[in-house]
């Protein structure tokens, strides 16, 4: 993998994860790691669950609803952070 596309990741889950963090506010003392595993776990989790709903087109390179659904699991794994740990 290019370094670009770990730092592109990086930068991208941090966003989702503080963008998850905003949508659900609460007591969270997660720094830059763990907000960025966050946003990482959750772009797992809603690429899984898009699939589920709907295939993406043959040879697109993501689903169009991606980022919306990154934010949804990355607020499903606070949600269950927050509940359970």
């Amino acid at each position: 993998m290019h370094p670009l596309h770990i730092l592109w990741a990086i930068l991208v889950g941090f966003v989702i994860g503080l963008l998850a963090r905003l949508l659900m506010p609460g007591p969270d003392s997660m720094g830059f790691l763990l907000t960025t595993a966050l946003g990482i776990g959750g772009s797992l989790v809603g690429g899984f669950i898009g699939g589920l709903v709907s295939k993406p087109k043959e040879g697109a390179p993501f689903h169009p609803a991606g980022f919306l659904m990154s934010v949804v699991g990355a607020v499903i794994l606070l949600f269950l952070w927050r509940h359970i740990g």
